[in-house]
């Protein structure tokens, strides 16, 4: 009944016409703050995705690597017992090491990964090379693959090179010269082929294979960085990877894919609440024109409010009306904003509307994913502060002492 009062107030004609627009300026503002907050939150969606997705091709689903110092140490019976753990469905391991990567008078500091030829079941690098091949060569003949920032900062053409580059990598066994050139040891390498992942990856990355960074560092046969799992994906990952830690103990870190980048996806999740915290803020204003609305309504209602109470309504009765008024302003506006953000989004994801400039990011539109999460929490918002908005003057109408007039 309460909502039947609401929907006919609303509907109704008013005495003065400035309660009509006041009602539909509410409702327009509603529907406005909505359909920005859903739209910012399905592009903080769809820039999500897409990170995630390049940090998933470039980062394994679990890394091990020790938890003191930068050596791993593992056997090839521990290997083998990791290979044949249920839910592991490939293992890589890998060498890595800061360098000085120096083409002619141009030279680059890199971080040079080594890589063993299962690499490509636990990763995805080979789908983002842009120029030249895949090829790491070998331990006499090392290739190397290096990121499109290192390319251009060391000014080679992987597709036109002729000469080789230097790396120089640092020297284990010589501490009285570390940090210095008479510190490193130098290698000729051919650079064979570009890829681009994303810029952090692009401008420190260089691929070549494990051999040859393991005699590079001296690393002994049971020696690496760090041991690359790929899981199944339809099976618990926790269980799997808790299984894994019994198997090899303590002394070893063990970290998915999203630990390894914490801060990164920490940092998306601030920016999109914090985006939230903001557009509530604009919400809140908007909801004044609710509370002008409302406060006007019940001064044109105020007959009504009479005869509802001398008919035996209580004051509650009475607040309720007008409360669920407000909501019903609210929820209007919400619906439309809804209907017009899904209208708006599915037109991006299928039209690509909105570009992005400057041509240097990995796709040249804004990605939008919708997420019904989204939409809860949109909705759940904005009655929320409808609630709020309507109670004052909800409260004042039902405390009303009116009287007919003989």
């Amino acid at each position: 009944m309460k909502l039947l009062f609401a929907w006919r107030y609303f509907k109704s004609e008013k005495s003065v016409n400035a309660i009509n627009i006041i009602s539909w300026i509410s409702v327009l503002a509603i529907a406005v703050v909505v359909a920005a907050l859903i739209i910012v939150f399905s592009v903080f969606n769809g820039f999500e995705d897409l990170v995630k997705g390049l940090y998933a091709d470039f980062y394994a689903d679990l890394s091990i690597t020790p938890k003191t110092g930068k050596i791993l140490s593992l056997t090839q019976q521990q290997i083998n017992q990791l290979k044949n753990t249920k839910g592991v469905v490939a293992i890589s391991l890998t060498a890595e090491e800061k360098a000085v990567l120096v083409n002619g008078d141009y030279q680059s500091i890199v971080t040079v990964k080594g890589v063993d030829e299962s690499q490509n079941l636990v990763s995805n690098v080979t789908g983002h090379i842009m120029r030249g091949k895949y090829d790491l060569g070998t331990t006499e003949k090392p290739s190397i693959v290096l990121g499109v920032g290192i390319e251009n900062a060391v000014g080679v053409d992987v597709e036109k090179g002729i000469y080789p580059a230097t790396l120089y990598m640092p020297n284990r066994n010589d501490a009285q010269h570390f940090g210095t050139i008479e510190g490193m040891n130098s290698f000729s390498v051919n650079p064979v082929g570009t890829f681009m992942v994303q810029e952090d990856f692009d401008n420190k990355y260089v691929f070549t294979n494990l051999g040859f960074v393991k005699y590079m560092l001296d690393m002994k046969k049971d020696e690496y960085s760090a041991c690359e799992i790929r899981l199944d994906s339809t099976l618990n990952e926790e269980k799997i990877i808790q299984n894994i830690q019994s198997l090899l103990g303590d002394k070893y870190l063990l970290q998915t894919r999203y630990q390894q980048n914490q801060s990164l996806y920490t940092a998306m999740q601030i920016e999109k609440w914090v985006i939230y915290g903001v557009t509530c803020l604009i919400l809140m204003v908007a909801a004044f024109n609710i509370i002008g609305a409302l406060t006007m309504l019940v001064l044109e209602k105020q007959k009504d409010i009479a005869v509802l109470k001398a008919m035996g309504a209580t004051e509650a009765t009475v607040q309720n009306i007008f409360l669920a008024e407000g909501v019903l302003l609210s929820v209007i506006g919400g619906a439309i904003g809804i209907v017009l953000s899904t209208v708006i989004c599915f037109l991006q994801i299928k039209f690509h509307l909105i570009t992005l400039s400057g041509g240097t990011f990995l796709i040249d539109y804004y990605p939008v994913k919708l997420l019904l999460s989204d939409y809860i929490v949109v909705f759940l918002t904005v009655l929320v502060i409808a609630v709020l908005a309507a109670w004052f003057p909800a409260r004042k109408a039902g405390k009303e002492v009116l009287a007919l007039k003989s």
